[in-house]
């Protein structure tokens, strides 16, 4: 499994030793668009940040056309921001905890203001000042979880289980200002809808709960809601015309729950962000969180089905560009999927390989998390995933995992002692690249013995 560095370590993203997922059909279309996701995410935070602050007009005439350093924060090309370093933090709290730990989640927020975690040079910059103030008041919050459960240390501290977290009288996780309805939590959204691609209900309630955390007005909470769904959408192939359709939430009400969203958003789902003039027409891509959404959405309505004119609109709306461009890059990285990202930019960008490598995980991991709406096989005593609609799965993969299943072992956990069940399963009909990711999987204790 991917292992992520504790801050003691004082790795860099690019330091970090890569482990390949086991899964051996790595390169089916809805894993393209997952990776695409997430690393649309870090290029389009990487081409704002050196030009992050400086107004419209400087850009009309200068405007951004490729990835380049200096400016702003004095970066080599490629190098991104706070927005990747958050969405690198809250990804890793997915992969390592297998699933949704808030607790666990800030304090890897935490990990990056203090210590650089999982930042492009070692060092927390271009914080926003609402996700500061949360982080800091959580820091506080947690010195009451530290006598309680007579912690020798903060990382000890750190290290609290969820559920003690929890029991602890009067202490809350989320450490919000109610009225912080800036874009810091929707920059860093995506790793939630990619590890929840199959399960969009879960999706959009973490998306909100995930928000909350650092950024509790409502705006931000359902512009995030609304975003994970328009990401799924994309992720399972939706159009641009069904993704930007003003019915967009009617169409999907079964997956937003009974939480209505903000009037605000509602505007914007209506179509607010169809402008042709774009900037001359109020587009604008400031921190305020609808504004972000809206010029975000503005940028993927008019790229003229590029990946790279979307981005480089988002980013020469001028202001907060790396943030807008970011935004941006995680709809359309899941639109248009890895392979339409300009090769020029990926090959600048930053950690490169282990942004792919997280996306992977988070795709590896999503695909073994089973959602009752989801399509499955029925064996006699089982049922079986099934990747079918979005994700296509041949014929082959469906005889592999019937086989796993056949001898009561499950996804996830620990390598089995047995040899009879590794000799049981290599007699199905895999070819050698399936057969050298299976045995990856057991490599890498993908597999368990049912209790």
């Amino acid at each position: 499994m991917l292992q992520f560095p504790h801050p003691d370590d004082k790795l860099l993203p690019d330091q970090i030793k890569l482990v390949q997922t086991p899964y051996y059909h790595k390169k089916d279309e809805i894993c393209k668009r997952i990776v695409g996701s997430l690393v649309g995410l870090a290029v389009g935070d990487a081409l704002g940040a050196s030009v992050e602050f400086r107004p419209q007009e400087y850009l009309v005439t200068n405007p951004v056309k490729t990835m380049q350093g200096g400016g702003t924060w004095g970066l080599d090309a490629g190098k991104w921001t706070d927005d990747t370093s958050m969405a690198l933090c809250l990804a890793s709290s997915l992969i390592s905890e297998n699933g949704f730990n808030p607790y666990n989640q800030m304090v890897r927020y935490k990990w990056w203001h203090r210590y650089g975690y999982l930042s492009s040079t070692g060092h927390c910059f271009d914080i926003g000042q609402t996700t500061r103030q949360a982080l800091t008041e959580f820091a506080n919050r947690q010195r009451n979880l530290k006598v309680a459960y007579h912690c020798q240390n903060d990382y000890e501290t750190d290290m609290l289980a969820l559920d003690s977290v929890e029991r602890t009288f009067n202490f809350n996780i989320s450490c919000s200002d109610p009225d912080s309805a800036g874009n810091g939590a929707l920059m860093r959204l995506a790793p939630i809808p990619l590890f929840y691609f199959q399960s969009p209900l879960i999706a959009i309630e973490s998306a909100g709960r995930s928000a909350a955390l650092t950024h509790a007005n409502q705006k931000a909470v359902d512009a995030c809601r609304y975003y994970a769904a328009l990401i799924i959408a994309a992720l399972r192939g939706s159009t641009k015309d069904e993704l930007l359709d003003k019915n967009f939430y009617i169409n999907h009400k079964d997956w937003f729950g009974e939480d209505k969203l903000h009037d605000d958003v509602q505007t914007i789902i209506q179509g607010s962000f169809k402008k042709k003039g774009g900037y001359n027409e109020g587009i604008r891509g400031k921190g305020y969180v609808i504004n972000s959404l809206e010029a975000a959405l503005w940028a993927f309505w008019a790229d003229e089905d590029s990946f790279e004119k979307g981005a480089l609109n988002a980013v020469n709306l001028g202001d907060d560009t790396d943030t807008t461009a970011a935004i941006h890059g995680q709809l359309a990285g899941a639109f248009y999927g890895y392979d339409k990202i300009p090769k020029e930019w990926l090959e600048k960008l930053y950690a490169h390989d282990f942004l792919v490598t997280v996306a992977e995980w988070l795709h590896f991991m999503g695909i073994q998390r089973v959602d009752e709406s989801y399509p499955v096989y029925e064996t006699e005593d089982k049922q079986i995933l099934s990747e079918t609609n979005d994700c296509q799965t041949d014929q082959q993969h469906s005889d592999l995992v019937v086989s796993v299943y056949s001898l009561q072992v499950d996804p996830i956990g620990s390598v089995p002692s047995n040899d009879d069940v590794l000799d049981h399963y290599f007699q199905s009909s895999l070819n050698d690249e399936e057969d050298t990711y299976t045995r990856n999987a057991y490599d890498h204790g993908f597999y368990r013995n049912k209790p």
